[in-house]
This record gives C-alpha cells, structure tokens and sequence, in this order.
C-alpha cells in the first residue's frame, strides 16, 4: 500500500461546502509543498485532500490492505500532504470507530474553521446530523420501501422490454443499471420525467475527481441547486404525494426549528446524488461479476430465490469506491484496537478491508452466493449506516432479480479486454457493459 488518498467534491450554494472520499485509481499526487495556506485551509482550497493514490485494478480491493485487518487492523500511516493519520482495516475496529462519538466529521471538514455550518448529513454529527436525518427517515423504512417493490419491478420490466426490442448486443449500462435507480429515485421524490435527462448528468460530476473540470462541477453544483430549490417552491405552493412536499410541508417546518433552505435544497440534493449514482454502478458492478463467472449466474438462474442474499454477499465483496472512506477527527483520547488514538488525529476507515476479515467472514475472499451469517460494513454502521439502505437493497434485488427471470441467458458481448472502465469518479464501474442473450 503506497498510503492513503482523499479526494472531496464540492457542492455549492454561495460558498464550497466539501464531503471527502477517497479513491484509487491514477490520481495525481502533490506534496505538502504544492498546497497553499494553513492545514485549516487545507480542506476548503483544494478539490481533493490528502492526495496519494492506492493501487486498484477494476473491482480488486487492495490486497495489501486485506492483510492488515488481520496482522495491523489499527495502523499508522501517513497521508501525502506529509500528515500522520490511522487507518482502519478490521471488522470490529471499523464498527468501533463508526459509533464512537469521539470521532467527528465536522471536524475533519474544516468547515468550522471557516465560520461555516455543514448543511450535508455526512459532514454533520449529532444532533445536528439526527436533526436533518430525522425528517426523511420515515420515508426509508422498510415497510415503505417493500410498498415501492411492484412499482420497481415493473419499471424494470419495461426497460428490458425496451432493451430486447432494440436488439443485442445492448449497453446493460445506459439501458437498464442507470435508468432503473434513477426512475426510481425521482419517483420517490416527485422529479418529473421531463427533468430527469438534465439531472443524469449533474449527479455524475458531483462524483468527480479528475473526470470533470472544476468549471464543469461548479456549474453541475450551481444547476443542481438551482433546480431543486426551485422544485420546493414549487412543492410549497403545490404539494404533491411524493418525498419533496412532505419534506416541505412536515409540521416541523412550522414550529421552532424549522430547517432552513440550504439545509432542505441539500437534503434533497444528497438524496439524489447518493441514491442513484452509486446503486447504478453496483448494479452494472453486480452484473459483470455475475456474468463474469457464469457459475455465479447459473446458480443464480437455477435458483432465483438466492437473489436476496446473493445481494448482500456483493455487497459485501464488491467495493463501490476505493478503499478508505470519509476522514474523521479524535476529539479525545479513545483506545481502538489495542491503538491509543489521540485527540486531534485523522483517522480514515477501509471498509472493503473489514467486509473481507477472516475473524468475522469464513473464506472471505471467495463469493458464496448462499451465505447467511453476513454483517458487512458496505452500508455503513451506526450514526451515519446509509439512509437509504432499504431502497438500496430493492433495487439490487430487483435489478439482478429480473436479469437473471428475464434474460437467463444473458452473456457479455464483447472480449473483457475490450470493457472500458470508469476512472476519475469517486464509484468505480464500468462505461458501457456490452450484453446479448439469445442461446448461441
């Protein structure tokens, strides 16, 4: 492992507000040297923080960093801008750090250093994260999202009747993995059809790190804001049956501590970037590996009934971004894996590491479709675990369930050589992914 690297988008309103990723595929490293200002500023004036790449190759997880979560779960490691920082690679040390309330996202920010509030969930710590996180999380529950499941199945089906009558070979990528999360998404949100072309594309460059310019983000951040604050004004004055107007209209909005414009244009912002991009490269990531193996996808199509839990074993094996997630700052002394972690340190956690440690997962580097003990981290744990963890999970399963009832056949269309990957975002996944499914 050469180190670790961080990367942020910024999303704007007036000012960059920043959410650090990390990410490990041709990045460009600098040096502490290359950095202007004070550490403070460091998070604010550049786009990617902590820059020092991680070899990764596709969907491989860094095998140097698996090994650690065993031999060093907790160790010490030294990020590019020449600051010491821990890394986290164990299942439990992972879990330890996500519900410790000494660590802190705000703080690894910087924002507050600026004179400036969060106004992003995964920038927030309690209780201001569970006070925004409070008002949409009714609509998350699993009673709610099993409603949408039939709705889902259909718009599933009505794509792969699109995709066969256009004929084969098909990109599965623009046909069925991106449409499918990002109907859905803007249904439950009340987005209409016509918008959405508009919106595709936006919600990928906020995902940027070299794959777009900085003036390409700032005017997919200013076009993204823009257009949802417009959107709840006109869900104020015209409520529908969809997640905007009850965000706007929730009693709450009335009473003592309403949430302000920025906070309810960033939650619906946050709602949509995090809920289709990312569903839509895991479910053209879920496809490859499946049809990459076509034992994997026999077992599938011989038993559909897997699909469920053969979703929450990719989801555990297959890392959607890179292999160490958003920064948090000790705001006290706290023991974690025999390690003394001290106020005022960065720590960076490897959840691709942890879903494969052998003290948690037996033959965790190989995919057992049928596993049932299963307690990985790919959603997270504790304060922040994925909002939209419900609605994540139904389309997986609907995606992959419909592929293999409808198209059992299915097949890559082109030599794997010929794939092109996705590079410079902070999802990997591939481009385009090339199928046919007729028997040959």
């Amino acid at each position: 492992m050469r180190g670790v690297f961080s990367g942020s988008f910024p999303l704007c309103r007036g000012h960059r507000r920043l959410a650090s990723f990390v990410f490990g595929q041709g990045q460009e490293i600098r040096t502490a040297e290359e950095i202007q200002g004070s550490p403070e500023d460091w998070v604010t004036n550049s786009r990617w923080q902590h820059q020092e790449e991680i070899e990764g190759v596709r969907l491989d997880v860094d095998p140097a960093l698996v090994a650690k979560n065993s031999t060093e779960p907790v160790a010490r490691t030294t990020l590019s801008d020449g600051r010491p920082a821990w890394l986290v690679t164990g299942w439990a040390e992972t879990r330890q750090v996500f519900t410790h309330p000494a660590f802190s996202r705000t703080v690894a920010t910087g924002l507050r250093d600026k004179g400036v509030e969060p106004t992003f969930m995964l920038d927030m710590d309690p209780p201001a994260q569970s006070r925004i996180r409070s008002r949409a999380v009714g609509a998350f529950t699993h009673r709610r999202i099993e409603q949408m499941r039939p709705a889902s199945e259909r718009t599933a089906d009505e794509l792969l009747d699109a995709m066969v009558t256009e004929g084969e070979p098909a990109d599965l990528v623009g046909r069925f993995a991106q449409p499918l999360p990002l109907t859905v998404m803007c249904d439950m949100l009340g987005i209409p059809a016509q918008d959405r072309a508009m919106l595709h594309p936006w919600s990928e460059v906020l995902l940027s790190l070299t794959a777009h310019s900085q003036e390409e983000i700032d005017s997919a951040c200013a076009g993204l804001d823009s257009y949802m604050s417009g959107l709840l004004r006109q869900r104020r004055a015209d409520p529908a049956d969809d997640l905007l107007s009850a965000l706007v209209h929730d009693p709450r909005q009335s009473g003592e501590d309403p949430l302000t414009d920025d906070e309810l244009v960033h939650l619906g912002v946050s709602l949509l970037v995090s809920g289709f991009p990312a569903t839509a490269s895991q479910i053209t990531n879920f496809s490859y590996v499946l049809l990459s193996r076509p034992d994997l996808w026999g077992q599938l199509r011989d038993d559909p009934a897997l699909v469920p839990r053969a979703v929450e074993e990719l989801l555990r094996f297959v890392p959607l971004g890179s292999d160490a997630g958003l920064p948090r700052v000790a705001t006290e002394d706290v023991k974690i894996g025999g390690q003394l972690i001290r106020a005022g340190d960065t720590v960076m956690v490897s959840r691709p590491s942890a879903n494969r440690d052998r003290a948690v997962f037996s033959r965790p580097d190989e995919i057992s479709l049928d596993r049932v003990d299963n307690p990985h981290l790919a959603f997270g744990y504790g304060i922040h675990h994925c909002l939209g963890v419900h609605l994540a999970r139904l389309e997986l399963q609907v995606a992959i369930g419909r592929l293999v009832t409808r198209l059992p056949h299915l097949r890559i269309a082109v030599p794997h050589e010929q794939l092109r990957w996705r590079t410079g975002l902070v999802v990997r996944g591939l481009r385009e992914l090339p199928v046919a499914w007729t028997v040959t």
